[in-house]
């Protein structure tokens, strides 16, 4: 389990959210109340996962988790917020975020979003997922990546680019590509750098924008 730090403006969430984690197993190291409290906090202690706020006093959290991802690059920022715009959204992924995850999901859904963060998957609400690709399908030619980068993909990490972007995670898409969830994280290690991407939630940012397109890349 990682070990997390909270960050809300909220008292009274902080502490549902904090009594949850802890209930199901994971260590919760620290608090914070606004973005300059975060990125301190998140420096003192290195947590593994970040759950942060984007609306809050003094510094708000997608300043706070661009920062952070400076100073503690390996930490897991994931946003935990009331906002469904969907500039609240790109803007998290671009500030590095690993996830957007709304404050009305279920426990049960919210918890099974989160699992699989340490593993490298990007959990996002269905909802803003959804939002996100109508969108792009509204704007298809906006900001829609060039074809060079896409081209020098090869035809494995083309099909691993499209499962992730349909939502499956690393052991789900081992599975129907019969090789080992190593082997996929090595074909999203080189996604990334063929891309120029951060982490998976800017994959699935990425195929989305991009959309169905020519041929697969090189074997």
């Amino acid at each position: 389990m990682p070990r997390v730090l909270i960050v809300d403006d909220h008292d009274l969430f902080r502490d549902g959210i904090a009594s949850l984690l802890r209930a199901r197993g994971y260590e919760v190291v620290g608090e914070a109340s606004d973005g300059i409290e975060a990125v301190a906090r998140a420096g003192e202690l290195k947590p593994e996962l970040i759950l942060m706020d984007i609306r809050m006093p003094n510094m708000d959290g997608l300043e706070a988790t661009r920062l952070i991802k400076a100073d503690v690059p390996e930490a897991k920022v994931v946003m935990l917020t009331v906002s469904d715009e969907e500039e609240d959204l790109f803007e998290a992924i671009k500030s590095g975020a690993s996830g957007y995850l709304l404050k009305n999901l279920k426990a049960d859904i919210f918890f099974e979003l989160i699992a699989g963060v340490a593993s490298g998957e990007a959990p996002i609400s269905p909802r803003m997922a959804a939002r996100m690709l109508q969108e792009f399908s509204r704007n298809p030619n906006v900001s829609k990546p060039g074809e060079v980068q896409y081209q020098s993909l090869t035809a494995r990490e083309t099909e691993v680019l499209r499962l992730v972007a349909a939502g499956q995670g690393n052991r789900e898409i081992a599975a129907e590509l019969f090789i080992t969830e190593s082997t996929v994280k090595y074909h999203l290690r080189k996604i990334l750098d063929k891309l120029h991407l951060k982490n998976r939630a800017q994959v699935i940012a990425y195929a989305a924008r991009r959309g169905p397109g020519p041929g697969r890349g090189a074997e």
